[in-house]
C-alpha cells in the first residue's frame, strides 16, 4: 500500500522548525508492508493545501498530514478539510471531556481558544488524542482512500500514530506480505568500504531480502528486509544472514539492536555489572549526558568531571602538570591520566576521557580544529586514539562522544 505524507505549517518553510514527523512516520510504517511514496510540506495556505491532498491521492490510498491544527487563526486545517471532504464544523463531546480531563491534570482550567479543538467537520471520524488536546481526524471517500489529519507536535504524532492510527490503518487495509528487519550497527568502516567488504555476501541475497545502508557519524546502521507471505520462513531466513553477516564483519559489529551508541553502552553495563565515569574537557559534559538520557543509567553510571581547564584536570583527575607542559591538553598521555583520575574519583571500574578542540579557533598546523584525543579505560586496560573530526563546533562535539562511546563498547565487549 502507498502513503503519502503531507506536513502543513509556515514555520517549516521557513525553517523555524525542522519536520522529523515525515521521517518518523516513514521509518515505522515499513513493518506494515506500507511505503511512503511522496512526502509535501506546505504551509498554512487553504489553495496550497488542497492541491497537495489532490496530488497525494493520485498517488496513494492513504494520505497522513500533520500540522495545522492548533487553537490559533493560523492553524487552518480542519477548516480546509471540512471544505475538502464536505459537512459542516460541528461540537464533539468527547473531545471537550478529553481536554477538560488533561488540563484537570495539569490543574489548568481550560479556554475558550482551547475548548475550540473540539470543534471538527462532521465529516470525519474523530480519534481521541491521549496526550494532547488537537483530536486525531480519520475521513474516508467513497473510493476507500483514507486521510488521517494529526497534530504537528512530534511526541503527539509518534505517539498517537503507534497507539491507534497504525492499528486501524491495519486493520482498513491488512497486507498478506509480512516484512521482517534485523539491525546491525557496524563501525571501523566507510560506507565504501563497508559496501566491498560485504559485497559477495549481498549480491548472493534473494530477491526477497534487501539490504540498506543508514550511515551515521562513527557508524552504520544496516538494515535487513525481508517480504514473504510465509512469517516464520522470512523470519527464519532474515536471522540466518544476519548470523552470517555478523560473522564476516566480526568485532565492527557493536550491537544487533537499533541502539544509540549511549544505549549500547549501558546496556553492556548493566548486564556486565560495570560502573562507569566519564572525564571531559572538550565534548563539555555530552558523553554524561547521552548516557544519563537513558533509563536506568542511574544502575551504573557514577558521575563524570567536565575538565575544562587545566587546573581542573590536574587538581581535580590527578594529571601531570608537567606532561601537559610537555606535550598539551589535547594529548593521550593527558586523556589516560584523565581516564584513570575518573575511575579514582568517581569509583567505577570503566570511564571514559576526552580533550581536543571543536573549534573554530584554537587549532594549529600540529593539531588543527578537530583534532581530539579520546581514552576508554576498564581497570587496568585501556583503548586510546587521537581522532580527526570535521564540520562545525557541534558536529565535531558530537563526533568525538560517539567515538568515545565507541571505544568504551570494544573495551567492554571483551570481558
Amino acid at each position: 500500500m502507498k502513503v503519502s505524507v503531507i506536513v502543513i505549517g509556515d514555520e517549516l518553510l521557513i525553517g523555524q522548525v525542522v519536520d522529523t514527523n515525515s521521517g518518523w512516520i516513514a521509518r515505522h510504517i515499513s513493518p506494515y508492508g506500507w511505503e511512503v511514496n511522496d512526502v509535501q510540506t506546505v504551509g498554512d495556505n487553504a489553495d496550497e493545501i488542497r492541491r497537495s491532498i489532490d496530488r497525494a491521492f493520485e498517488l496513494s490510498s492513504v494520505v497522513l498530514t500533520t500540522g495545522g491544527l492548533g487553537p490559533t487563526k493560523d492553524d487552518i486545517t480542519k477548516s480546509v478539510l471540512c471544505d475538502y471532504f464536505g459537512g459542516e464544523m460541528v461540537t464533539d463531546n468527547s473531545v471537550t471531556e478529553n481536554v477538560n480531563r488533561i488540563f484537570a491534570r495539569r490543574g489548568i482550567k481550560m479556554n475558550p481558544l482551547t475548548a475550540a479543538q473540539a470543534i471538527v467537520p462532521s465529516s470525519c471520524r474523530v480519534i481521541q488524542n491521549r496526550v494532547g488536546t488537537a483530536p486525531i481526524m480519520w475521513f474516508e471517500r467513497e473510493d476507500g482512500k483514507v486521510l488521517v489529519s494529526m497534530p504537528g507536535v512530534p511526541f503527539e504524532t509518534s505517539t498517537m500514530m503507534s497507539e491507534a492510527v497504525f492499528p486501524a490503518l491495519r486493520e482498513r487495509f491488512p497486507s498478506p506480505v509480512h516484512i521482517e528487519h534485523a539491525v546491525l550497527m557496524v563501525t571501523d568502516y566507510t560506507e565504501s568500504g563497508l559496501a566491498m567488504k560485504i559485497s559477495a555476501w549481498e549480491e548472493s541475497l534473494p530477491e526477497h531480502l534487501h539490504l540498506a545502508y543508514l550511515p551515521k557519524p562513527g557508524l552504520i546502521r544496516l538494515r535487513l528486509d525481508g517480504h514473504h507471505e510465509d512469517v516464520a520462513f522470512i523470519r527464519e531466513e532474515v536471522a540466518r544472514e544476519l548470523a552470517v553477516l555478523k560473522d564476516i564483519l566480526g568485532p565492527a559489529v557493536l550491537a544487533d539492536e537499533d541502539l544509540t551508541p549511549a544505549e549500547i553502552l549501558l546496556k553492556e553495563c548493566i548486564e556486565k555489572g560495570v560502573t562507569i565515569s566519564t572525564a571531559e574537557s572538550c565534548t563539555g559534559g555530552n558523553i554524561a549526558h547521552e548516557l544519563t538520557l537513558i533509563p536506568g543509567a542511574s544502575e551504573v553510571v557514577n558521575g563524570g568531571v567536565v575538565s575544562y581547564s587545566n587546573g581542573v584536570k590536574v587538581n581535580v583527575l590527578g594529571v601531570s602538570a608537567a606532561d601537559i607542559d610537555a606535550n598539551g591538553a589535547v594529548s593521550i598521555p593527558v586523556v589516560r591520566q584523565m581516564a584513570a583520575g575518573a575511575q579514582r574519583v568517581a569509583s567505577s571500574r570503566l570511564a571514559v576521557a576526552t580533550s581536543g578542540i571543536a573549534g573554530p579557533g584554537g587549532g594549529s598546523e600540529e593539531k588543527p580544529v578537530g583534532t581530539v584525543c579520546i581514552c576508554a579505560r576498564l581497570d587496568d586496560k585501556e583503548l586510546y586514539e587521537t581522532a580527526h573530526f570535521n564540520g562545525s563546533r557541534a558536529r565535531i562535539i558530537d563526533s568525538a562522544t560517539t567515538r568515545a562511546l565507541i571505544l568504551a563498547i570494544k573495551l567492554i565487549k571483551e570481558l
